[in-house]
């Protein structure tokens, strides 16, 4: 082998090693007692491994006054993060449909709106959110932390979508049109069959946004409704004697583990995804 290659694969094995640090040390600690992590060296491969600490994050360990782990909170999560993915991507694949095959007067102006929506900061929505919310009725819900993730969402669900479409020939849908097929015939037959890839990527990009997201969590979820993250927050502050390192380890990787078996199982259409059209146009 070429010393250059060489070099270029110990470079690499040396990377990894790097990024992969902080998840050994995450995973030996949950695993260890609380003896052996102030005896012990932090790098030390644990001696006797135990699933105590898991056991406790999951299902009691206290999140300020209430001592139920993070479970309740996870399935908050997944009653969050599920339909919103689900509505925001169908919502902006539409609008890229529109956006780039039914083209109307000002549609250069409402694609530049939506593109401004992507750069908003999540400080500056809270207040119209907050607003809209409680005319709603849905202050302090997982219904109303769902319409919040919908809304701030599709701008860039509709920038990945219509960046994708017009990648689409136009000729296909003229020529369906000419066939007599309408705007959702020609969708649900043409377009939406093409869709995979940049649906794939939609769903991994939502997902890790929506499901690590504090500050909405925080500021509009209600005492039932808080997501896993604003409770892997309160535990890991919570003062009630001595910090338990291996629950907080254990913790910060159930909170994690979704988004991670989300990557290591749909990385690669991800890339496929975004490769096929979606930074395109």
């Amino acid at each position: 082998m070429a010393p250059g290659r060489l070099m270029l694969y110990a470079l690499l094995v040396l990377v990894a090693l790097y990024y992969l640090a902080p998840l050994y040390v995450m995973l030996t600690t949950s695993v260890k007692s609380l003896d052996e992590i102030r005896q012990g060296n932090l790098l030390d491969f644990p001696l006797a491994p135990t699933g105590a600490a898991w056991s406790k994050a999951w299902s009691a360990a206290c999140t300020g006054v209430r001592c139920e782990g993070l479970a309740p909170y996870f399935w908050n999560s997944m009653r969050m993060a599920i339909p919103a993915v689900l509505i925001s991507s169908l919502i902006g694949s539409v609008n890229g449909y529109v956006l780039a095959h039914w083209r109307f007067p000002g549609h250069n102006v409402v694609f530049t709106a939506l593109m401004v929506g992507c750069f908003i900061p999540f400080q500056v929505v809270i207040l119209p959110m907050a607003r809209l919310l409680g005319m709603a009725g849905l202050a302090n819900t997982t219904t109303g932390l769902v319409l919040v993730h919908i809304i701030y969402g599709i701008a860039f669900t509709t920038l990945f979508f219509r960046n994708y479409y017009v990648t689409v020939p136009d000729e296909l849908v003229n020529a369906a049109r000419i066939d007599g097929a309408g705007f959702f015939l020609i969708y649900r037959r043409i377009i939406f069959p093409l869709s995979l890839p940049i649906f794939m990527v939609s769903f991994i990009w939502q997902f890790t946004q929506i499901w690590n997201d504090f500050l909405f969590g925080v500021v509009f979820g209600g005492a039932d409704a808080q997501p896993v993250t604003v409770a892997l927050n309160n535990l890991v502050n919570t003062s009630t004697g001595v910090t338990e390192y291996n629950v907080n380890m254990a913790a910060a990787i159930i909170a994690a583990l979704p988004t991670l078996a989300i990557y290591l199982v749909a990385g690669k259409y991800f890339v496929r995804g975004l490769t096929a059209g979606a930074v395109k146009g």
